[in-house]
């Protein structure tokens, strides 16, 4: 049998990174000036990006953290989540988000998804409801919005709280609201392939003020002082151990980055947006590729760029069609194989292949492509023409 990637040499000088931060002058000045400063830790540029991101969403609260994980986490544990609750989420997702449910010794209990949004479907969440229900928790897939006006009401209506995992999604908007404004929590990520990177780091946001303070209590050991007014100018601080907390804490290193990633965000998503327009007029008139659909009232964070492979038309499977853009230097990524197939997931929760169709034939197809505001015309470009020649080689006679 002849090796898909055989005779395939590289199109490109260099290898395209799937998803390369833009770092510019400005975040390389602020870490070396947080460097000579002395303050590495949480401190005053951790507050200032706190109170720009606060700003920048419209909430009441903004915290820093060192994931988006561990603002989950800490949303679990502010409501109260505990052993023999159960939390409605989505199995086209990382593993982090059921992750955290495992550790509160709770249950997450997977809801299939809506195949063109690729989110959560709202339709299939109150069946899942029962006694044991403490919260829902959708993810906004790729920087898509789920249909937050929906998941609210049918929370509202069962007494449950609501918790976002929008680590894709920190530009967008539902409905003219800002996501991070809606629910109850909402968490961001900040790690080294999102749309606002620190290399890692997160926020979570919330409205309730008492929410709020025991978060930022909670993030790091269950202090009662900002550990970096402990050693002040103004002297040593006393300090005492409220909660058995957590080190989940932003450092100002971590902030030095985002202080400027921020202020660029919305001039960077004009470049993604760009590039998208320019995969969707390519990729439309393929017939072996389902391409993003788009959608009226939402504003999409365009994260991630995923096209689904119809592999019944192709003489290859997806991770060859991977392998050859990588013989080539193109890099590329699957967001997600579904939570309830992995190992653990499938054991634990007791599921099997079947259960959820919509989010099987997502995780089965998907193939992310390069997508960042770092990338140029001939970037793009070559991503295009790498796809169009693989598809035209490769299609089923």
């Amino acid at each position: 049998m002849t090796n898909p990637i055989q005779n395939h040499t590289p199109r490109r000088g260099n290898f395209l990174v799937f998803g390369a931060p833009l770092i510019a002058e400005e975040e390389i000045a602020e870490v070396v000036d947080t460097l000579r400063t002395g303050w590495l830790g949480t401190g005053p540029k951790t507050h200032q990006f706190e109170e720009d991101f606060r700003d920048y969403i419209g909430c009441e609260y903004a915290l820093g953290l060192n994931s988006c994980t561990a603002g989950l986490d800490l949303a679990l544990d502010a409501i109260g989540v505990t052993q023999g609750d159960e939390v409605i989420t989505t199995p086209m997702t990382f593993a982090a988000t059921a992750n955290v449910i495992v550790h509160r010794g709770a249950k997450p209990v997977f809801v299939d998804i809506d195949l063109d949004s690729m989110n959560i479907d709202p339709n299939l969440i109150e069946k899942n409801i029962t006694k044991k229900t403490k919260t829902i928790l959708p993810v906004h897939f790729a920087g898509r919005p789920c249909e937050m006006d929906a998941i609210m009401d049918i929370a509202q209506r069962h007494n449950l709280f609501v918790i976002e995992d929008a680590a894709h999604a920190t530009e967008a908007k539902y409905r003219d609201r800002k996501i991070g404004t809606i629910a109850d929590f909402t968490c961001f990520s900040f790690y080294v392939t999102k749309n606002l990177c620190t290399g890692e780091g997160g926020m979570i946001t919330t409205n309730n003020e008492d929410w709020a303070n025991r978060i930022k209590i909670q993030r790091l050991h269950g202090l009662s002082k900002d550990a970096w007014k402990r050693y002040s100018t103004d002297g040593f601080h006393p300090y005492d151990v409220l909660y058995p907390g957590y080190k989940y804490n932003m450092t100002d290193m971590q902030a030095s980055l985002g202080i400027h990633q921020l202020k660029q965000l919305e001039d960077r998503l004009l470049i993604r947006e760009k590039y998208w327009r320019k995969y969707n007029e390519a990729f439309g008139q393929l017939d072996e590729l389902i391409i993003p659909t788009e959608q009226d009232g939402i504003k999409h964070a365009r994260h991630l760029y995923t096209i689904l492979l119809r592999p019944e038309r192709m003489s290859i499977n997806r991770y060859e069609f991977m392998e050859i853009l990588n013989s080539w230097n193109i890099g590329t990524g699957v967001h997600f194989i579904a939570v309830h197939l992995q190992a653990y997931y499938a054991k634990a929760v007791g599921c099997i292949r079947g259960d959820f169709p919509n989010a099987e034939y997502v995780s089965d197809r998907t193939i992310s492509l390069p997508l960042s505001a770092k990338l140029t015309d001939r970037d793009t470009s070559d991503v295009i023409n790498a796809v169009t020649e693989i598809i035209k080689r490769n299609r089923k006679k």
